[in-house]
């Protein structure tokens, strides 16, 4: 499979693309500074220098040209303003699903985050977040063009994966190991029987494939 990621270089998606490559896959990240190639490259991944804040449609859907799946992992981060959530992590990922559209992606991955809500309410920026990861959450869903799976995982660690988590349309709080997000993306990649469903992922007791056949057979 070709798979490319939005948000290449992030914590995420290094450790999927990692995991992509090592299975045979061919995998394409999708980052803003040249400086962060040689990164992707030691991670297995071809690197595409492209900014989703200014790129066209017709850009990013060239950059999407042939892949089997394409997953939004990008993000503002940490210390960014509001203004930053609202032209990444909401108008990038509408970008980003446009554009697999028009380039024929179906397959259809983005990392939110739980509490994504449009509606949300406050004046923090932490709250402009919420609201602009649940915007483009709904943007996702309004299109038929994509068989698209939404993970909204718990609070992000740097702890060593298990492989055990729990996985449900609402799971309550709680922590989750950036390897095991990794891990979990890649199965839901291979798992088309996940379309259309928003998951939430924390860590738990059963091991991600079995968790995935979980959610695929409801």
């Amino acid at each position: 499979m070709r798979i490319v990621i939005a948000g290449g270089h992030g914590q995420i998606a290094l450790r999927l693309e990692r995991l992509l490559s090592a299975r045979g896959d061919e995998v394409a990240g999708i980052i803003r500074k040249p400086e962060q190639a040689d990164d992707l490259r030691t991670a297995g991944a071809e690197p595409v220098v492209l900014d989703l804040e200014s790129a066209s449609v017709d850009e990013v859907a060239a950059a999407l040209e042939g892949a089997d799946a394409a997953v939004f992992a990008a993000g503002a981060g940490p210390g960014s303003d509001a203004a930053r959530k609202e032209t990444v992590d909401r108008a990038a990922a509408v970008l980003f699903a446009d554009a697999a559209e028009r380039a024929g992606v179906r397959r259809y991955l983005v990392v939110s985050s739980m509490g994504a809500d449009p509606r949300h309410e406050g004046d923090e920026i932490f709250d402009a977040y919420l609201r602009a990861k649940g915007s483009a959450d709904e943007a996702v869903r309004a299109r038929p063009g994509l068989d698209w799976t939404i993970l909204r995982p718990g609070m992000l660690t740097n702890d060593a994966g298990t492989g055990l988590i729990t996985l449900a349309a609402s799971t309550g709080r709680g922590p989750i190991p950036r390897d095991d997000v990794a891990a979990l993306l890649a199965e839901l990649i291979d798992t088309p029987a996940t379309t259309g469903l928003t998951l939430e992922a924390i860590s738990g007791s059963m091991p991600v494939t079995v968790a995935v056949k979980g959610v695929a057979g409801n």
